[in-house]
């Protein structure tokens, strides 16, 4: 069997299992899994990373396409309805509000005022590659925010915002590679103006991680020239990508959660604070391996809430294989309803561990069901790595990671179910044997931006 024939087969095998699911034993809450920092705490933490020496970077998953911010456009053109009319019309009348209004042509910026402009020549023009081309363009290419002069994008804003946490800051952004130089281009508008040169890394999500597509019945799909139909198989697959970063602090955020440049002092300051904190537990860690301290290892634990008992009592003998693994520290959010994971205590073997757990992960019976309504915060994707060990070497992060918390998903191919597996999550299975910290941060942190319509709120204006 090739080792192509391998990967079929071993997809077909977990596609023919199911989605894994995790057993919850309870939500994580603040004194149990989630650390509430006071003023003091923060600033003793922020104070303790803006005089450290340590090289950050900050990387930012960044390929993903910006069409679906303007899909209730499309549905409205291809079928009005009372709820897409209703998101229309606060979309026209706000129209002026967006960034992207300067970019349009005077001619167009007079109708769109003037209310006399076709809808249908707006979207297009907007959309197609006759005229704005954001149908087709990554996100991180889309301006979201005007600071005069600029209008930015994600990939400039987050580079602004990114120096203002480290002025040595070093960017890795995961892209669609035949984008590089336009988004190239746009960073170095900001050179000589606003920053000095910007540190910059492009990688790509590796095509030979991607998953093969298989019909209901476990069939391979294949194209009209009957080659196999492959997909990206999630932002798990961008662990090797996390690897190759030399820097000993990786700030991590999604491109669609930027603030407007004059309202991100909070998300910085926050940043430096999560750095902090994973600083002073490292040191603390450091020294209870190398005193063998058993009784401050448990002490660090209980109030960081870094281990189980079961685990800490599973290691005594050797604490340095408990502790000498990657570390994260995240942000949590107060839930409000938000879709995506969230903080949970979950049995790995029987020992309960401190995950973050997708909604696709969770089983349907009412057991599962009752503890997922009782969760309290919500994972904004704000987390600060650390990759190396006490001397400086790298780990390897594929140890660290659980296969069988893998995905199944299920899409639609020319009419037809199709399904794929993608890889364990990046924050999710894919860390699931780090060292992890909760901290709480305020909910103002976060303001993704799903819709174009999201622009408008007051996070963007």
């Amino acid at each position: 069997m090739t080792k192509e024939e391998q990967i079929i087969e071993a997809q077909r095998s977990k596609l023919k299992k199911g989605n894994p699911v995790l057993s919850l034993l309870r939500p994580c809450k603040i004194g149990d899994g989630i650390i509430c920092l006071n003023e003091g705490e923060k600033q003793t933490y922020e104070a303790k990373f803006e005089t450290s020496d340590f090289s950050s970077s900050l990387f930012v998953p960044a390929s993903g396409s910006g069409s679906r911010m303007f899909e209730f456009l499309f549905d409205y053109l291809q079928s009005p309805n009372e709820a897409t009319r209703g998101k229309v019309e606060r979309f026209l009348a706000n129209a002026r509000n967006f960034a992207f209004f300067q970019k349009l042509p005077l001619e167009i910026q007079q109708k769109v005022a003037d209310l006399t402009i076709d809808m249908e020549e707006f979207v297009s023009f907007l959309l197609s590659d006759s005229g704005l081309n954001y149908g087709a363009l990554p996100k991180g290419l889309i301006p979201f925010h005007q600071m005069p002069p600029f209008v930015l994008n994600p990939f400039q804003e987050h580079v602004l915002q990114g120096i203002c946490i480290n002025p040595n800051m070093r960017f890795h952004f995961t892209i669609q590679p035949e984008f590089e130089n336009e988004i190239l281009a746009s960073i170095k508008q900001l050179e000589g103006i606003a920053i000095e040169q910007a540190k910059l890394n492009f990688s790509v999500q590796n095509p030979e991680s991607d998953a093969f597509v298989f019909t209901e019945e476990f069939e391979l799909v294949k194209d009209d020239g009957a080659k196999e139909i492959k997909r990206p198989s999630g932002h798990g697959a961008l662990l090797p990508n996390l690897q190759v970063i030399d820097e000993q602090l990786i700030f991590v955020k999604n491109i669609d959660n930027v603030q407007l440049y004059t309202k991100s002092d909070k998300s910085s300051s926050y940043f430096k604070t999560l750095a902090g904190l994973l600083l002073s537990v490292k040191e603390q860690l450091k020294t209870c391996v190398e005193n063998n301290n058993f009784e401050e290892l448990k002490n660090l634990s209980n109030k960081f809430f870094l281990f189980s008992d079961e685990e800490i009592n599973n290691y005594s003998v050797d604490i340095g294989a408990l502790i000498n693994r990657p570390i994260r520290v995240c942000g949590m959010v107060k839930n409000e309803g938000q879709p995506g994971g969230g903080p949970f205590y979950v049995d790995v073997d029987g020992i309960p561990k401190k995950q973050i757990v997708e909604k696709a992960q969770i089983a349907t019976d009412n057991h599962n069901h009752q503890l997922m309504l009782r969760s309290t915060h919500f994972n904004p994707v704000f987390m600060v790595l650390d990759i190396q060990n006490i001397n400086g070497q790298k780990y390897n992060l594929s140890k660290y990671r659980s296969e069988e918390h893998y995905f199944v998903v299920e899409k639609s191919q020319k009419g037809k179910k199709v399904q794929f597996i993608e890889q364990p999550g990046l924050w999710n299975g894919s860390m699931e044997n780090w060292i992890t910290l909760f901290v709480e941060i305020p909910n103002e942190i976060f303001s993704p931006v799903k819709t174009v319509l999201d622009l408008l709120e007051s996070a963007h204006q």
